[in-house]
């Protein structure tokens, strides 16, 4: 693999850095090149070592004066020959370019689907597991809307998740979850299936979608729920419509209305920005054409199956016997396998394109 124009690259950017001439958007734009392409460069002297070993090692063999050189050579020769493909797959994974939104913050959202009372309870449920998940990370997370139903159940949850690489490890989250079990009020202990979408936003600036203010129409209420005297007593919640599209986006969280302005408005910066991205890689790929489909049964990405103890993601195949723990929010296996999965099929396909 020829990785000669990342190092002239690297070269260049590491003397534009050292010289102190950058500064603002241009310096951040060009140490996060510097942070992509360093991994790239140090693989690649790893490679270039190991070859150059492997050389020596066959050199040796060759001249066959010293039986016990011969001897250590050919068991260093036998290790580095069975690494060296290893080493290649790394770089050729290291050198497929990341998404843009992976190191951003995010907007979760959970919704009921298929199954009545059964699914709000399970929307509710999957709300706790992000948020378990999102504090093992020692991300910060936020409640920007919640809408509960009887029996501790929500009708939708839209929640700020705030922590390094958000996006990149939930993004693949996205899409239609169904779970299998004996509700509390099934009286004949029947199993149930039930369904709740979630989807993943990344968080967008304003100044990066451009959203036009004659487009908004802003409505204000009065906050309901928990906390506090001030709830109910000044119209701080903010309803935010943007007229073009339809989308509706809310929060009454935060205490005062500019602040439940400035939450709506990125809000509805990371659905437009969501919505333009949908369309062209729908002409791309039918594969990418929604996150969340209708949240029927027969869409489900993922199964959690209470009566056997497992939870399967189909698009993987993977199947794990862990109900209890993935439900207290111990994600790292399932997202793991992901995104390894992920980068398997960007190896195939970057290998296709050349």
């Amino acid at each position: 693999m020829d990785t000669s124009k990342y190092v002239t690259e690297f070269k260049q950017l590491e003397e534009e850095l050292a010289s102190g001439g950058l500064s603002g958007q241009d310096l951040a734009v060009k140490a996060k090149r510097h942070a992509f392409l360093k991994p790239i460069i140090e693989k690649e002297q790893e490679i270039a070592s190991a070859e150059k070993a492997i050389a020596d090692d066959r050199a040796m063999i060759e001249a066959g004066e010293d039986k016990e050189l011969v001897k250590m050579a050919a068991e260093e020769l036998a290790e580095l020959e069975a690494k060296l493909p290893q080493l290649q797959k790394e770089l050729r994974i290291l050198v497929i370019p990341p998404d843009p939104n992976d190191s951003k913050n995010i907007y979760l959202e959970i919704r009921p689907g298929a199954g009545g009372d059964e699914s709000a309870l399970f929307a509710a449920e999957l709300l706790r597991v992000y948020q378990h998940f999102a504090q093992t990370k020692g991300w910060a997370t936020e409640i920007l809307e919640f809408t509960p139903t009887g029996l501790k159940g929500c009708k939708y949850v839209s929640m700020f998740i705030k922590g390094e690489g958000a996006y990149s490890w939930l993004r693949n989250e996205a899409g239609t979850h169904r779970v299998q079990r004996v509700p509390e009020t099934e009286s004949g202990g029947r199993v149930h299936t039930s369904t709740a979408t979630v989807a993943v936003l990344p968080e967008m600036e304003e100044a990066e979608v451009d959203i036009r203010p004659e487009d908004i129409e802003m409505q204000v209420f009065r906050s309901s729920g928990a906390g506090g005297q001030h709830i109910n007593k000044t119209s701080s919640a903010v309803r935010l419509i943007h007229k073009p599209s339809g989308i509706v986006v809310s929060c009454q969280e935060e205490r005062s209305q500019v602040q439940n302005r400035e939450k709506c408005m990125q809000m509805l910066a990371s659905k437009l920005y969501e919505i333009e991205q949908e369309r062209i890689n729908s002409a791309v790929t039918s594969e990418r054409r929604s996150q969340v489909g209708t949240g029927m049964r027969n869409e489900r990405i993922r199964t959690y199956n209470f009566p056997q103890g497992r939870v399967t993601d189909h698009r993987i195949g993977l199947t794990l016997y862990k109900i209890d723990a993935i439900m207290d929010g111990n994600l790292d296996e399932l997202i793991d396998a992901l995104v390894t999965a992920d980068q398997a099929e960007k190896l195939q396909s970057s290998q296709s394109d050349t």
